[in-house]
């Protein structure tokens, strides 16, 4: 996690921390992009994204210690 953190932050790195924190399958059935310290998240089906939604605590805890508590303040859906 440190070195992840370390990284300069991009697009490539958000996908990567994304892809850790939520494992391969929720990953591939969503989209991520980082805003001013909120990520956006797209859920490919309704069920997806109540699945995100019913496990944003822990994605948001895994995210932060992933990129930095700063970098990752909220998480929102869009559908």
């Amino acid at each position: 996690a440190e070195i992840v953190r370390q990284a300069p932050l991009s697009a490539g790195k958000v996908d990567f921390a994304w892809r850790s924190a939520v494992g391969p399958t929720m990953a591939r059935a969503s989209a991520v992009r980082l805003e001013g310290g909120v990520l956006l998240v797209e859920a490919q089906t309704a069920q997806w994204s109540s699945a995100i939604m019913r496990s944003s605590r822990i994605i948001l805890s895994r995210m932060q210690g992933l990129l930095g508590p700063e970098t990752v303040r909220d998480i929102r859906l869009r559908t």
